[in-house]
């Protein structure tokens, strides 16, 4: 009771990273309210398949639900079977990934339950909270944090009086580690029957297709992006052949993305990629709020834009002062001459 759940992700039989990452983060919420981690796993084929992808990041309780039309996922079976566990675990925080899966079910879920959620959040911690109008005092609320009002602040929403507290994150916000390898956490298989009804399977799949990445811009080490000081479509030619020699991937700010220069999966920040590259060179981008959530966690960070007193340059280990179209040949000349 009162425990954190993460909600499990899958892919036939294969984890999603962003459920990993979460119950990384689930683990060290559990640990300062001294409860436990739970996690739910709904699919078709699973049982014996998932457990030692899920249990190893400190996963206390997994319950396991393998049944006919699990998978692929539709929304009503899931729905049916997380509001009904909940309200026999009566969970105090529940954790989804920020997916097309999560942007479904997870205001499904919080509906029928009357609770909260907070999506696309960029950190989640916990603390108190005083409430002045009432007077009451809150211990250990869940802090829900992220970008609001166009990116303009960084909003901390809490939940004082309704459960469970319910948050979406996207894949890579949080960074995954395993506890242990042979961590001992106990696994159920309810009976599937008990939890969904006959009508929540209406809704059939009849053809599925999945379309594989286009690139690693998630775990590249290297990260060239650019902003809406590249001017252009040709000026992000200059970081694709800068990425070339540097063995990285490129990525875009929004405004670039929203100009054409380059396709929306390589948008970094809060609507888009979240990056942890050893080397980060931001070209003329000016650091708004939705983008720095998006990279800020990165080892190195280089900022190479014309106006010498953007924001990104704040956060940014190194600053070169001047034009894309000034310094970006340089480096790729420089980098050309070095890898000879």
């Amino acid at each position: 009771m009162n425990n954190v759940f993460v909600y499990i992700e899958i892919e036939g039989t294969k984890v999603a990273e962003v459920s990993q990452e979460l119950l990384t983060k689930g683990r060290k919420l559990a640990n300062t309210l001294g409860v436990q981690l739970n996690a739910v796993v709904i699919g078709t084929g699973i049982k014996g398949e998932v457990e030692s992808q899920i249990l190893p990041y400190g996963v206390d309780k997994l319950f396991v639900f393998d049944g006919e039309c699990l998978f692929p996922y539709t929304s009503a079976p899931h729905t049916d079977v997380i509001v009904k566990l909940f309200k026999e675990e009566q969970p105090q925080i529940c954790l989804m990934g920020a997916t097309v899966i999560g942007r479904d079910l997870g205001p499904r879920v919080s509906s029928s339950l009357h609770s909260g959620l907070t999506a696309d959040c960029t950190e989640l911690e916990i603390g108190d909270y005083e409430d002045k109008k009432s007077g009451k005092h809150y211990d250990g609320l869940l802090y829900q944090i992220r970008p609001a009002f166009g990116g303009n602040i960084v909003a901390t929403i809490v939940n004082p009086d309704h459960r469970p507290q319910m948050a979406t994150v996207r894949s890579g916000v949080m960074q995954k580690q395993v506890l242990d390898e042979n961590y001992k956490g106990e696994v159920v298989y309810p009976e599937v029957s008990e939890y969904v009804s006959p009508e929540a399977f209406v809704v059939k799949v009849l053809d599925r297709h999945v379309e594989e990445a286009k690139h690693n811009l998630k775990g590249a080490s290297i990260v060239i992006a650019g902003g809406y000081g590249v001017g252009s479509k040709e000026g992000f030619d200059m970081l694709f052949k800068l990425a070339k020699e540097l063995h990285g991937e490129v990525g875009a700010s929004r405004a670039a993305v929203d100009a054409g220069w380059v396709d929306h999966d390589r948008q970094i920040g809060q609507t888009g990629v979240t990056v942890h590259p050893k080397v980060y060179i931001a070209c003329g981008i000016s650091g708004q709020i939705q983008h720095i959530a998006g990279m800020q966690d990165s080892g190195i960070i280089i900022s190479v834009n014309s106006d010498p007193d953007a924001p990104i340059n704040k956060i940014a280990d190194y600053v070169i002062v001047g034009t894309v179209e000034e310094v970006v040949p340089k480096l790729i000349k420089y980098y050309k001459q070095n890898n000879k």
